[in-house]
């Protein structure tokens, strides 16, 4: 009998423990307040693209967020964030989740992620008229290039790994590093296949010839690191929506 109630007792516990767990994770959170808080840096076209008349957001992430919501049932807060602070937010707990992330070893070591439904590649560009200035990265990685880079920034950790005898200027967040090339406070800077397409089409700015594209890189929604009941979740419902087709047709949707 004693090992019995022994038995019971430690069930009992174990039920307990595991009803705090749940209780704690931000998807009863979600569910009890009806809002999905996502934090995003808005300057990350197309992904994430803040327009400062409206404070309204618009994007593939905006999509997925406004996507994931629908299928809990409730409304979206965007909260706003730089690339600096990111992660802290998350760990913090001032948002529930980010929009897409780099999925990269320090940021591992603080937070979770999600499935990844898309990856990056890195290239650098300059203006159209220095384009003869610079071929290959051996060129770029000179005293007397200067190579702009946003802080806190994944750009900003490959800015400093690839061109170490460049001039590396980095300037904080909202500022970006291919404004300093546009305005010509820099020659070069560095970003992703996806943001670089849109910058092409609307920027005299191209690839700087002959550099392959360099650590491609799978990205991600950053998420608690300790909340497993909401990773599950949000892991879960991005395996059905691609599935689905929801995030090919996205990615269709914003050139992707």
């Amino acid at each position: 009998m004693k090992t019995f109630l022994k038995a019971a007792a430690i069930a009992a516990a174990g039920f307990a423990i595991s009803g705090a767990a749940l209780a704690q994770s931000a998807l009863n959170e979600i569910l009890d307040t009806g809002v999905l808080k996502v934090g995003t840096t808005g300057d990350w076209n197309p992904m994430s693209l803040r327009d400062p008349a409206t404070n309204s957001y618009k994007g593939f992430d905006v999509d997925v967020m406004n996507e994931l919501a629908a299928d809990l049932g409730v409304s979206v807060e965007f909260v706003p964030t730089d690339w600096k602070t990111l992660v802290n937010g998350v760990v913090a707990g001032k948002y529930h989740m980010t929009g897409s992330a780099s999925i990269s070893p320090p940021r591992m070591k603080v937070a979770g992620f999600s499935e990844s439904y898309i990856s990056v590649e890195l290239y650098p560009f300059t203006l159209k008229e220095h384009a003869d200035r610079f071929d290959g990265y051996d060129s770029i990685n000179q005293p007397d290039v200067k190579v702009a880079t946003t802080l806190g920034t994944t750009f900003e950790k490959r800015v400093r790994e690839w061109f170490p005898n460049a001039d590396i200027k980095v300037v904080e967040a909202p500022a970006r590093g291919f404004q300093e090339v546009l305005a010509g406070r820099a020659d070069v800077f560095i970003t992703s296949n996806i943001e670089g397409a849109t910058l092409e089409k609307k920027f005299p700015i191209e690839r700087v010839k002959n550099t392959g594209p360099r650590s491609p890189s799978p990205i991600a929604m950053l998420l608690p690191q300790t909340d497993q009941v909401w990773i599950n979740y949000v892991n879960n419902w991005v395996k059905v929506k691609q599935a689905q087709g929801f995030f090919d047709r996205t990615k269709a949707k914003w050139g992707l």
